[in-house]
């Protein structure tokens, strides 16, 4: 459909909350977020979603308790390559974002392997935000500028220098949990996304909640600061 976004944008939250009303470790929080997050990019890939992008594992997030940071970064490593199977039946090509050189040396070769491949399926794009901050982004896009670009730098060129410089600009941006902030994350290309905040936790999420959320997407009037 032509009304659907062609960028969805996920902060995952709630994975250590669910776990806790579970009576269960944080860390079981997190491996059900996993499936949830499967069961909603098969369902973006399902009804023609181009790019879905989500929030991993953020720049800010290495402050947690180093427990629940490694488990974090064992399951990014083994899952990766374990989920080639269901990226290749729903057509995923997986891309990263976010500083690779900040990460483990085999979290990086992880990331890098199997976004190449990856790379022949067309279906639908899945951007992994890991060691991402939007900030960080956009200090190291200014650095790799060249020098005698500055002056002709535009709105339009300056992203250019992000991570994934074919990245569309987000049209909407889901956040679960009910908090109502977007935690650093793509500052720069969610300035005109449409919000969807919810109360639910991310690993109660599937196909029916993304339905709902591009619903009240399409309900909106999207004007960029013009008048229709």
């Amino acid at each position: 459909m032509s009304d659907l976004p062609q960028h969805i944008a996920i902060i995952m939250d709630g994975n250590g909350r669910w776990a806790t009303r579970q009576n269960r470790p944080r860390t079981f929080g997190h491996k059900e977020g996993l499936e949830a997050a499967k069961r909603v990019v098969k369902r973006a890939a399902d009804i023609g979603i181009p790019w879905i992008s989500l929030y991993t594992f953020s720049t800010e997030n290495w402050k947690r308790a180093e427990e629940e940071v490694g488990f974090l970064m064992n399951m990014i490593k083994t899952h990766l390559r374990a989920e080639l199977a269901f990226y290749a039946e729903n057509g995923i090509r997986v891309m990263h974002m976010g500083d690779l050189a900040g990460l483990p040396s085999e979290i990086a070769s992880e990331i890098t392997d199997i976004a190449q491949a990856t790379a022949h399926f067309a279906r639908t794009t899945v951007v992994l935000a890991i060691n991402y901050g939007g900030r960080d982004e956009i200090i190291r896009a200014i650095k790799k500028l060249p020098v005698d670009m500055r002056e002709q730098l535009t709105e339009a060129t300056f992203p250019h220098y992000f991570d994934i410089p074919e990245l569309p600009p987000v049209d909407l941006l889901i956040r679960t949990s009910g908090e109502k902030r977007i935690s650093n994350f793509m500052i720069w290309q969610s300035a005109y996304a449409e919000y969807y905040l919810t109360e639910d936790l991310w690993p109660d999420w599937d196909g029916k909640n993304l339905d709902d959320a591009i619903q009240y997407y399409r309900n909106r009037d999207r004007r960029f600061g013009g008048v229709k």
